[in-house]
């Protein structure tokens, strides 16, 4: 039986890159359909007297816009497309680069890059963005994934944070005990120490934790 399971991103964070890599590998050795949301770093840390990602000219908008452009113009194929070009070159390539370009890179119209610059899809956004953490509290941050157990119960859990992406059965095996944990009741919270970030290098603007701190 196919597995649907909902990622909401923040482009940004480049931990969230790291886990999205990791689900696709998953789809590729177990039955999951996966179904790309949008959710925003800027939106989860209005009023907080201190923005833990630093972004203080409000940086971090203009990529989640552009997701939500191509989202509605594109749809789900559109938007996995200008994730990874994104990704490949910010968290792999390490270039802060032009949203046009990435656009490029997806075969998307550059002219989509003009959402970032306007607050038209902010409501789209912002809709997107609460669906997710009406799943699972305001208290944690990008990713956010919701599916369902071996009993078809609903399951939504922040993360996993992960520095290095597993392949293939090793893969599968965290995508297995995630689900396991995530769904046992009354679990809540699994730290380990912190490893390097595998791309582990300096990025202007982009988030240095996983979340909130």
């Amino acid at each position: 039986m196919t597995r649907t399971v909902d990622f909401w991103f923040d482009p940004s964070c480049p931990y969230t890159w790291i886990t999205s890599r990791w689900l696709i590998e998953v789809a590729t050795v177990r039955p999951l359909a996966l179904r790309w949301q949008v959710m925003s770093l800027s939106v989860l840390n209005e009023g907080r007297e201190v923005d833990p990602e630093g972004d203080t000219e409000g940086w971090l908008w203009r990529p989640v816009r552009v997701c939500a452009a191509v989202r509605q113009r594109y749809g789900q194929d559109g938007l996995a497309r200008f994730f990874t070009a994104y990704g490949l070159r910010v968290h792999e390539g390490g270039q802060w680069c032009d949203l046009g370009d990435a656009l490029a890179d997806a075969d998307l119209p550059r002219d989509l890059a003009d959402a970032a610059e306007t607050s038209d899809f902010d409501a789209a956004v912002r809709a997107s963005h609460a669906e997710a953490i009406a799943l699972v509290g305001d208290h944690v941050g990008t990713p956010i994934i919701a599916t369902t157990d071996d009993t078809g119960a609903k399951v939504a859990f922040f993360g996993p944070v992960i520095s290095r992406i597993p392949h293939g059965e090793a893969a599968a095996r965290l995508w297995d005990g995630t689900l396991l944990v995530a769904a046992t009741p009354g679990f809540h919270e699994l730290s380990t120490p912190p490893t390097r970030y595998l791309f582990d290098r300096p990025q202007p603007g982009t988030p240095r934790s996983p979340g909130p701190v």
